[in-house]
Formats: structure tokens, C-alpha cells, sequence
């Protein structure tokens, strides 16, 4: 069973950036989609970005123009490069499959708090 182990979240202003990246213990070239979601305090998860095991890149609206997502499929790493955070982008991220299956269990998270 593939291990997903997210990392990278901290404490920014609103303005700053912050880079996470989500490490599989095995490989998930095979999985075609691999995305980040997130969860705010008392709202449900929602996703974020998508990236084909080719590139292609999708986003949700709201971070659409600020947030990137990139993988490397040899390195079994996807990456979410976050730019001019809001504070409401505070949640905890995760990364897994897009759509969610059950593919891959759900990994602990990382937390992103943006305040000033």
C-alpha cells in the first residue's frame, strides 16, 4: 500500500509564499492524476490542483493564477508551489488521487495557517 507524506506547511502572511510537496512510498506513475486538496477548520475537503502523469495542469478557480502544481514521476513527488496566500487558503493540505478513489489512503496532512 502506497504511503502518501505531505509536508512544507507553516505560518505566512497574507502576500507569501509557501512550496509543499506530498512523497509516495511507491510509485504512482501509474496513476494517471494526481492532485492536492484541502480542508479549512469546519468546512468540508475540497480539491485544489490537479497534473497528469504528461503535465496538464488544472486548478480550482480560487487559486487559479497563484498556486502551481508540478510531479515527478521518477522522484514520486508532487509539488504545490503557493503564491500571494490569502488567509483563507489557512486549511490542511493533502495530496492523493483525482478523483478520490480510496486508491491511496488519506496521509496525515500538511497545515497551512495564513495570517498577519
Amino acid at each position: 500500500q502506497v504511503q502518501l507524506v505531505e509536508s512544507g506547511g507553516g505560518s505566512v502572511q497574507p502576500g507569501g509564499s509557501l512550496r509543499l510537496s506530498c512523497a509516495a512510498s511507491g510509485s504512482i506513475f501509474s496513476t494517471n492524476v494526481m492532485g492536492w486538496y484541502r480542508q479549512a477548520p469546519g468546512k468540508e475537503r475540497e480539491w485544489v490542483a490537479a497534473v497528469t502523469s504528461g503535465g496538464s495542469t488544472n486548478y480550482a478557480n480560487s487559486v487559479k493564477g497563484r498556486f502551481t502544481i508540478s510531479r515527478d514521476n521518477a522522484k514520486n513527488t508532487v509539488w504545490l508551489q503557493m503564491n500571494s496566500l490569502k488567509p483563507e487558503d489557512t486549511a490542511v493540505y493533502y495530496c492523493n488521487a483525482v478523483p478520490y478513489t480510496g486508491k491511496y489512503n488519506w496521509g496525515k496532512g500538511t497545515l497551512v495557517t495564513v495570517s498577519s
